[in-house]
């Protein structure tokens, strides 16, 4: 696990995709050019631009994953969180666990 998280640490974590990728390796246990290859299909970009700042960010701003420097009113936190396990496919614990809370609330 710490030679996955210094590997993506230095994709530049939220700035570009590494926090993406690092989601890909712990959820589905892939390796690094795997994930890399599974984020960039489901982003419609190139492995390449999951390491470009201009590109990522304006990405990310797009499909609502969130940024560093935080725009009002642009996705946050959980709202951040359930846009990607949405576009990768992916679980995310705390997201289905309120997702649950509040199914249960309303029965």
């Amino acid at each position: 696990m710490p030679i996955a998280h210094s590997v993506v640490s230095g994709m530049g974590g939220m700035r570009t995709a590494g926090d993406l990728v690092a989601r890909m390796q712990f959820t589905r246990k892939m390796r690094i050019s795997e994930a890399k290859t599974y984020v960039a299909d489901k982003l419609k970009v190139s492995t390449h631009d999951l390491s470009d700042t201009a590109v990522m960010r304006e990405l990310r701003e797009e499909l609502g994953f969130g940024v560093v420097l935080g725009i009002p009113g642009d996705p946050k936190g959980m709202e951040a969180k359930e846009r990607i396990s949405e576009v990768l496919d992916i679980p995310v614990n705390c997201v289905d666990r309120v997702r649950r809370r509040a199914q249960e609330r309303r029965s």
